[in-house]
């Protein structure tokens, strides 16, 4: 499982590495400036040399460009050096660095950089991880930002937040970023995948140190924030086991017409492996859903108060709501499921039929929902919530754990970059991004797969969180299984594949 880690934690990592005397800062600098050379020997392997430009800002993130300059030369580049900020001004660090720099080349002034003419590489380590503000002074990166050079960020691309993924002018993308330890949020959410070009992330040794504490809590964007690189459940079901034993998911229907999205919730379900499915409809709707589904049971289901009968039977132990549902109905039907107590998944109708009091819908949740809503709905829900991800350093991560807790059970907003909270301040982000992007997604329908995944897996017993973390992670593999040109009904007939693939 793999940390991201915060700009205040990463901080916080590096002076505890510091203060306990096993690495010094100098140490640090010269490691990241050489991860960073390798990263561009590794990346354009054909590149032998060329002309470099280096820009460092006032930071020790212009320390380690500093760095990167005098390797660069090392290895048979050109290489101009152009500071932003007064050079009586840098930190320790990177003073030393600059004037081991000045032994072998020139510094020039950020004012002066429109006259450095043409280059093969550009190297961003003006801010780093400490960027939040625009910069002031946009003019002399006109021609960079116009150029054709290749572009390598150091630890993250100038204009890119590390902790949200928000953007603020000059926005410079970068063909290569290399970031250090650990990747940070802004890596993943929001514009950050965009920015960043290929991603790499060095080993500078801080791992091997021993007794280095954790950061502190004060670092705010918690600990327990994990990128989804794999399933966090057991997939596999034992040779011995029956159907019963892996549960019995109700997906819940709209009427004449309206069946599409819970089908594809229930065959989702099903093949993510529940013991049994069942789609419950009004009863105008069953024929029209028995011509669709084969494995899938059906069930005539006329309000709330036929769910509460049907409920009275405990084998039935993970529902999924709002897909197709309809609005009345879904206010009609939610109240009767969340009080039956059992795994619960709310989405689409069962979520904007709250929108005009969504404390109503707080108050009948309990720790065994998962809700998932696309930012549309959350912002239906949170409105209050989904307006402070316009305030900078305020994230999509930031927005689920906060939702999270109001609602008193798991959050899932849905997206490229899938934040995923529980009550309990826990929190992951599984991104379709870098070598896992998958934009055929975008698709009607691809939400209501997601949704009968999530019950799926709930209905074979597992927690919400990880049941949550699992079918972002399956979605997103039976996308890029299929490629280009998928459709909705396309995922769940995937999952085979994928799951064989998983050892499943």
């Amino acid at each position: 499982m793999t940390d991201l880690l915060t700009s205040a934690q990463m901080r916080a990592i590096e002076a505890a590495a510091i203060a306990s005397g096993a690495v010094t800062g100098l140490d640090l600098m010269e490691r990241a400036g050489a991860a960073v050379v390798a990263a561009i020997r590794e990346t354009w392997p054909q590149r032998a040399a060329g002309r470099a430009l280096v820009l460092c800002g006032p930071g020790n993130n212009g320390g380690d460009g500093f760095v990167v300059a005098r390797l660069l030369l090392q290895h048979g580049w050109q290489v101009e050096v152009f500071l932003y900020g007064d050079p009586e001004k840098l930190p320790p660090d990177a003073s030393v660095n600059l004037a081991r720099w000045r032994a072998h080349g020139a510094l020039g002034a950020y004012r002066d950089l429109a006259g450095a003419g043409d280059h093969d590489l550009v190297i961003d380590a003006l801010f780093g991880i400490g960027m939040r503000r625009p910069m002031a002074e946009l003019g002399p990166l006109q021609g960079i930002l116009a150029g054709r050079a290749s572009r390598v960020a150091v630890d993250l691309p100038t204009g890119l937040d590390a902790d949200t993924g928000q953007t603020v002018a000059p926005r410079l993308r970068a063909d290569l970023t290399v970031t250090f330890h650990a990747a940070k949020p802004g890596h993943y959410l929001a514009d950050g995948p965009a920015h960043c070009g290929r991603l790499v992330v060095a080993d500078i040794g801080l791992s091997s140190l021993p007794e280095i504490p954790p950061p502190e809590a004060s670092a705010r964007a918690t600990l327990a924030t994990h990128l989804v690189e794999a399933p966090t459940l057991q997939l596999a079901k034992s040779p011995s086991a029956h159907k019963y034993r892996h549960g019995h998911a109700l997906i819940l229907s709209g009427g004449p017409g309206k069946g599409g999205a819970a089908r594809l919730a229930a065959r989702a379900a099903l093949r993510v492996g529940a013991g049994l499915v069942t789609l419950a409809c009004p009863q105008a709707a069953l024929v029209e859903n028995a011509a669709r589904l084969d494995a899938v049971m059906l069930l005539a289901l006329a309000d709330g108060y036929s769910l509460r009968g049907i409920l009275a039977d405990a084998r039935l132990n993970a529902l999924a709501l709002g897909p197709g549902l309809g609005l009345a109905r879904a206010r009609d039907l939610v109240p009767a499921a969340l009080a039956a107590r059992r795994a619960t998944v709310l989405d689409a109708d069962a979520l904007t039929a709250f929108a005009d009091e969504p404390e109503a819908l707080f108050a009948l949740l309990h720790p065994g929902c998962v809700l998932t809503p696309h930012m549309g709905e959350f912002a239906r829900l949170f409105a209050d919530i989904a307006a402070r991800l316009a305030e900078p350093g305020y994230s999509k991560l930031d927005a689920a754990r906060e939702a999270a807790a109001r609602a008193g059970c798991a959050v899932l907003i849905k997206g490229p970059d899938t934040a995923i909270a529980d009550a309990a301040g826990a929190s992951a982000l599984h991104a379709a991004a870098y070598d896992r992007a998958a934009p055929w997604l975008a698709t009607a329908g691809a939400g209501d797969v997601l949704t009968g995944l999530v019950a799926g897996l709930l209905a074979r017993g597992a927690a919400p969180m990880p049941a949550a973390e699992s079918a972002a992670f399956l979605h997103v593999e039976c996308a890029r299984a299929l490629g280009p040109g998928l459709i909705a009904e396309d995922l769940p007939e995937a999952l085979p594949a994928v799951l064989r693939g998983l050892g499943a």
